[in-house]
């Protein structure tokens, strides 16, 4: 495919990607609510929305390192595989944080319809689902952050886009790794400030995605 079309769609996947991505915050299941059963159920349309934006995203971002690769494979065919392998990763964590949610909404609606029973097999069933997003949720931000670190730092030394541009971005995913890491160790748990290690890489995404749909590549070294 022409450098030029494939980064006028890249750009597009990304915005699509991203908007999904970030709409999915809305209605996500969280612990910090003690009647999280009763409330997943009342709002149950709410999660099965953010499951339906989890794979928007997903399906958005899948087919983005099979069109990067033939081109970021000139620069380092290695780390261009490297970025694949991260996404594919990416891929499947988005699959299980979508069964476990929906797994989630089935459980609470049952547990309603049971009566909310005040000591049952279905908090038990619910804090393991939950604790999977728990889990889940810093890996998907590492392997994310991963993947962000390859692909800027492969722009970075091409110069496909300028280097101001891929250096915001290689900074982000550095910042987004450590929001990963110290979620990991739950340093960063219920805290407003995490919000702060996410917004750098999320703006220079869609920085990027308009830059490649109005400037494409830099043509001189495709």
């Amino acid at each position: 495919m022409n450098p030029r079309n494939t980064a006028r769609i890249v750009g597009l996947l990304f915005i699509i990607g991203t908007i999904a991505g970030v709409s999915s915050f809305v209605g996500a299941p969280t612990m910090d609510d003690p009647d999280y059963l009763v409330n997943i159920a009342a709002t149950g349309n709410l999660t099965i929305r953010a499951s339906l934006c989890v794979l928007i995203m997903g399906i958005a971002l899948a087919p983005v390192p099979a069109l990067l690769f033939p081109i970021l494979k000139k620069v380092d065919e290695s780390l261009a595989l490297g970025y694949v392998v991260f996404r594919v990763l990416e891929a499947v964590t988005y699959i299980i944080s979508i069964i476990s949610w929906l797994s989630l909404l089935t459980l609470s609606r049952e547990y309603v319809l049971a009566g909310a029973p005040s000591a049952s097999h279905y908090q038990t069933l619910g804090s393991i689902l939950l604790s999977v997003g728990t889990w889940v949720d810093p890996i998907l931000v590492i392997i994310f952050s991963i993947s962000a670190l390859i692909l800027n730092y492969l722009l970075y030394k091409s110069i496909l886009v300028p280097r101001w541009l891929s250096g915001w971005g290689f900074f982000g995913g550095l910042l987004h790794l450590v929001e990963g890491l110290l979620n990991m160790f739950g340093m960063l748990s219920g805290m407003p400030i995490a919000a702060l290690f996410f917004v750098p890489i999320a703006l220079q995404e869609m920085v990027y995605a308009v830059w490649l749909i109005a400037k494409g590549f830099n043509v001189e070294v495709v």
